[in-house]
């Protein structure tokens, strides 16, 4: 049945792949610089401990995208889907507050115009929901930013629900992160993905990282894969998230970007405040 949609509506998909998604090259110049910055197809993946800031820099590039250029902002719609129930739409319009030059219903009405929000309770319904977005995503030209939080959600729910076999464990997931590879790669999307730091510390041995996938050189990061391979081998860039401790007693946070291809990354170094992310 899809394959018949898709063929059924070839034109206006090929609309949407070759014409109506807009540039992110501006997205954020403070996390990207100009050869890093997300362009469409590509898969990020924001990676760290609970209460690291991945979260409030999804509000800020959300933000970002959903105001209009007069503001700032890409003009661009986004779709958010929430795996944890934790999203805050009135953080998100108190961010949207402090960007605008002057706050009124009107605008807010017409910025979260450009966003749309799903909920997904279970790796299951995660998949369900990925195979029903193709109408919406040929339809809308302007949505150029699709946004999990989080893809390892259900990690240990499936672990439990899959027996003693790791395929079987693994099963739903390798599904859903095939179907986002597709959707983004035909869909000319960007992806970004929250992961939790749910497994311990893996220390590299003298012989060097594993080889599903390659562990960044920086001692802040604690980081081991534990998601299924198709994930892992999809994901063009990871930016990973740790608390930092500064001097003047004020909460920092820090994100190491992280290229996969060529084993490179940089530190950015940002605070949280009632306005949003603020980069140092």
């Amino acid at each position: 049945m899809c394959s018949d949609f898709r063929r059924a509506e070839s034109g206006t998909q090929l609309l949407a792949r070759l014409e109506g998604r807009s540039s992110l090259k501006e997205i954020e110049p403070n996390l990207f610089a100009d050869e890093d910055s997300p362009v469409h197809g590509d898969i990020l993946e924001f990676h760290g401990a609970e209460g690291t800031g991945k979260t409030e820099m999804l509000y800020h590039i959300m933000a970002r995208c959903i105001l209009p250029k007069s503001e700032g902002g890409l003009d661009l719609e986004v779709l958010f889907i929430d795996t944890d129930y934790h999203f805050d739409m009135l953080r998100l319009v108190t961010v949207l507050e402090h960007r605008l030059s002057q706050s009124s219903e009107e605008i807010i009405k017409h910025c979260l115009g450009r966003f749309f929000l799903v909920y997904c309770n279970s790796s299951t319904q995660l998949l369900l929901t990925l195979h029903s977005l193709e109408a919406m995503l040929c339809s809308r030209p302007a949505l150029c930013v699709l946004i999990l939080d989080s893809l390892s959600a259900f990690y240990w729910i499936d672990r439990v629900n899959g027996g003693e076999s790791v395929t079987s464990q693994e099963s739903t997931l390798k599904k859903c992160a095939q179907l986002l590879e597709r959707l983004v790669r035909e869909y000319r999307l960007v992806l970004f993905a929250t992961t939790q730091s749910i497994m311990q510390k893996a220390w590299s041995s003298p012989e060097g990282p594993s080889s599903t996938c390659q562990r960044p050189r920086e001692p802040d990061i604690d980081y081991r894969p534990y998601l299924c391979k198709a994930w892992q081998q999809m994901v063009k860039q990871r930016i990973f998230f740790c608390k930092q401790d500064d001097p003047k007693s004020c909460k920092q946070f820090l994100s190491v970007s992280y290229h996969s291809k060529s084993n490179t990354s940089k530190k950015h170094s940002f605070v949280i405040r009632e306005s949003g992310v603020e980069f140092c």
